[in-house]
């Protein structure tokens, strides 16, 4: 296993970790938690970093990590949602958002057509992953409300975007 399909299978490990240290709930778990999807963030940050420029690309890392990526941010925005820090339709839009992507690369390949993460996916990525992190810090209420526009904002454009730059697969689809 390359260098980078080791960065992501610590991220896979350090999610269960993540969840526990959340919900045994002693003082400063919260904190603990946040210093562990900090590390499991930057993991995401130096894997990609490391397959692309020592050309370690591979079929698990480009499944594993995605996943890995969207298993650990659900889980902090679902944690947010049972404290009452989010809302649940934010979370909503993150999932349709993952789905509707995930989907259309889905008929791309059928088509023979590979659609690789857009800039925009990544500062989306990026944006939810450092919102969360500072709303583990506890934000008062408008703070919390910058980091759901930002995570909305970013999750709604980015999709946009992956659509009008490959709507055109859906025309093809069979």
């Amino acid at each position: 296993m390359n260098t980078a399909n080791k960065l992501t299978m610590v991220r896979v490990v350090l999610i269960p970790v993540f969840l526990v240290v959340l919900y045994l709930g002693f003082v400063g778990s919260a904190y603990i938690a946040m210093l562990i999807f900090i590390i499991a963030s930057l993991t995401d940050l130096a894997d990609g970093y490391i397959a692309r420029s020592r050309q370690q690309v591979t079929n698990f890392g480009k499944f594993m990590d995605p996943l890995a990526d969207k298993v650990l941010v659900f889980a902090a925005m679902l944690w947010f949602v049972e404290r009452g820090s989010l809302s649940a339709w934010i979370v909503l839009i993150v999932v349709v958002r993952e789905f509707a992507v995930t989907a259309l690369r889905l008929i791309a390949v059928d088509t023979g057509r590979v659609i690789a993460a857009a800039k925009s996916g990544k500062v989306k990525t990026a944006t939810t992953m450092l919102c969360l992190i500072v709303m583990f810090l506890g934000l008062p209420a408008w703070g919390e409300l910058i980091c759901a526009a930002l995570i909305v904002g970013t999750t709604v454009f980015s999709g946009i975007e992956y659509f009008i730059k490959n709507g055109d697969v859906l025309k093809g689809a069979k």
